[in-house]
């Protein structure tokens, strides 16, 4: 069994760091040069909630050779095609193509690899790229003990191959096989689109957004946006880490404080935890939010659905990503005419004017 990471960054060293770890053979792949260099010479090193270094294997996508006979794929989506493109020559006719990026990426990776030969999977830990071989855990163990991964086939067959994948995914932490593929890329995507919007828009950590009230109501409408947009496809969300996220849908702004219990319980496993896409606009890179609030703002247009408030998110972050700029917590203020418009009725609704 011939198996590879590709996209070997923050979240792709910590995968490959496990699995290698636990004896298994693997593959990263990664484009960036000094990155493969260092895995090769002093390992895949994680830090953070967990401190261990495994050997690894690691290549550029020009020194491949061979096929592979399974794929985890966790590039950011922006480089799908052109990594796929590049990867054809290396997959033969049963490779298993298995997408662990952000947003609800299968229907594009099906376009390139073939129905046939695409999986989907949800990620439920979070993790930083400190520097060259170096990945940082901002999850807590127990985000890998109780819910790390859940995948599915597109169709929601459970084919064998499945196990396979969850072999090597359990070398992590704990892997689900769930029916609805996509019931599972909204309830992921509706994590991404909360907390990784807020925190790329607000230049902020996790932990940051929670201690906010006026950011945290932000959040309740982006994810009541999210459930919208999936029902109007007759798409219901699946649970995750053990809660129904269906239960984050707002009758009306009056229930969104009896929502925050179940997202602290949720996400303060994460709290320093800075979204990817805040790291690529400190970097200067492209980020992935058309592909993560950009697909509930677009869906939503296609099916009639309202989404203020990831629209609001979106503008922001790719202001800063044509600009080249960082974000602030200021633009919490940009939210305010929409929390007036929406989330007057709450109690301490006179706060969002300050």
């Amino acid at each position: 069994m011939r198996a590879a990471i590709v996209g070997a960054g923050s979240l792709g060293t910590i995968i490959g760091a496990f699995i290698s770890k636990a004896g298994r053979d693997i593959h990263l792949i990664d484009s960036n040069a000094e990155h493969v260099r260092a895995l090769n010479e002093h390992g895949a090193t994680v830090t953070g909630s967990v401190n261990f270094t495994s050997p690894v294997c690691a290549f550029t996508p020009d020194a491949l050779s061979g096929a592979y006979d399974l794929v985890f794929l966790l590039t950011k989506q922006t480089s799908t095609q052109e990594t796929l493109s590049l990867l054809q020559a290396h997959l033969h006719a049963d490779t298993t193509v298995c997408t662990l990026q952000n947003g609800i990426p299968e229907l594009l990776v099906e376009k390139i690899v073939g129905k046939s030969r695409t999986v989907g999977g949800a990620v439920g830990f979070g993790a930083t790229w400190l520097r060259p071989g170096v990945s940082s855990l901002t999850s807590s163990k127990e985000a890998l003990e109780n819910s790390a991964f859940e995948i599915g086939e597109m169709d929601g067959v459970e084919r064998p191959r499945l196990a396979l994948i969850k072999e090597y995914l359990e070398c992590v932490g704990s892997t689900k096989i769930l029916s609805n593929l996509m019931g599972i890329r909204f309830s992921k995507l509706l994590m991404n689109a909360t907390f990784s919007g807020m925190s790329a828009a607000l230049g902020c950590t996790f932990g940051e957004v929670l201690r906010d009230p006026r950011a945290m109501t932000c959040l309740a409408f982006i994810a009541d946006e999210c459930i919208k947009v999936a029902h109007a496809q007759a798409i219901r969300l699946v649970p995750m880490q053990g809660e129904d996220f269906e239960r984050f849908k707002l009758g009306s702004a009056l229930d969104i404080p009896g929502k925050m219990p179940l997202y602290r319980k949720i996400w303060s496993q994460h709290v320093a935890l800075k979204a990817s896409m805040l790291q690529d606009l400190e970097k200067g890179r492209a980020t992935e939010i058309d592909y993560i609030n950009g697909v509930v703002c677009r869906q939503g247009r296609e099916h009639g659905v309202s989404t203020p408030f990831n629209d609001k998110v979106v503008e922001i972050v790719s202001a800063a990503q044509r600009r080249q700029a960082l974000t602030s917590f200021d633009n919490l203020r940009e939210f305010n005419g929409l929390l007036e418009r929406h989330a007057g009725a709450l109690p301490d609704g006179a706060a969002w004017a300050a």
